[in-house]
């Protein structure tokens, strides 16, 4: 990667991690399928009057919407209303990293390298690990269905992740560029209607003019940094990432957000971070540093020193 995109590929996971501490402080004020309906409709206004509908047929657009706002969010974040810890919640959010590539082979006839399986499987010990040390403090006590939606939520992740590749591409070749921060924006009006619909159906219409009516400081927080941190700047960056660098490449980027949800979760949400969550983040990030490492610069490095030692 470029240092710039690297840079930015930081950033990116330093937001999104941080965002599941942001989500349950504001689903302590406002009801799931609310706060995200808020989320996109502070990230589609006033914005979609200044940035310019990105040049891509209006399937994609919506699909993108659907598949990201309703399907992912959705189930994240009731599966977090209903009992899922804002650390554990982070965790498997991250098994799109192995779903992604997955779906490219299927999608876009990419191919899964050797380094990026034996990554994968280094981060799948370390996230079995994590979730090991919370099975052992008590997560039966998360609902079944919490578990079941937080599983869903990588699945449509995923998918979103192809829809995003497969119009970037289609521009390409055309000779055009997809703009894919005007894609999340565009995109963003998608879900405010049908999150509206299913508010009104999990609560009564009451209890929504009463959240409404009596929003806290917390809670604007909330929506505020959901919707401009963590969608403009969040998905922005990320579909720049997926638009340019192979999926396999890009897909164990937020294998990285764990490390900052838990650290943040622990510091604002009081979530214990034990020992054995610590051991699971450091395999974690091997497994993200063996994905991502070119051995084939190495091999070449180790080369040119070789042949200037023979001249010496």
């Amino acid at each position: 990667m470029k240092k710039k995109d690297i840079l930015l590929a930081a950033l990116l996971v330093i937001m999104w991690g941080i965002n599941f501490t942001v989500i349950k402080l504001g689903l302590k004020g406002v009801p799931s399928m609310l706060l995200i309906a808020l989320r996109y409709l502070f990230t589609a206004f006033p914005a979609v009057f200044f940035v310019k509908k990105p040049k891509t047929e209006l399937k994609y657009i919506v699909l993108f919407g659907l598949f990201v706002g309703v399907g992912q969010f959705a189930c994240l974040f009731y599966a977090m209303e209903i009992g899922m810890p804002a650390s554990i919640a982070s965790i498997v959010l991250q098994i799109q990293a192995f779903i992604s590539p997955v779906m490219a082979v299927f999608y876009l006839n990419e191919k899964i390298k050797t380094k990026q399986i034996i990554g994968f499987v280094i981060a799948a010990a370390g996230l079995l690990i994590i979730g090991a040390a919370n099975a052992r403090d008590g997560i039966n006590a998360i609902p079944v269905l919490a578990i079941i939606l937080n599983l869903l939520a990588p699945v449509f992740w995923s998918a979103s992740n192809i829809v995003a590749r497969i119009a970037s591409d289609k521009e390409e070749a055309k000779g055009e560029k997809l703009d894919m921060f005007s894609l999340v924006v565009w995109s963003s009006l998608i879900p405010i209607i049908p999150l509206t619909a299913l508010a009104f159906i999990f609560d009564t219409p009451q209890t929504i003019l009463n959240v409404l009516t009596n929003f806290s400081g917390i809670s604007i927080f909330s929506v505020l940094y959901l919707a401009v941190g963590a969608t403009l700047f969040g998905y922005g960056v990320w579909g720049k990432l997926i638009g340019e660098y192979p999926m396999g490449k890009v897909a164990p980027i937020p294998l990285l957000v764990p490390v900052i949800a838990l650290i943040s979760a622990r510091i604002v949400l009081d979530e214990q971070l034990s020992g054995m969550q610590w051991i699971g983040v450091v395999i974690i990030l091997i497994g993200l540093i063996t994905s991502n490492l070119d051995f084939g610069m190495f091999k070449k490095h180790l080369g040119r020193k070789a042949l200037e030692n023979e001249k010496l």
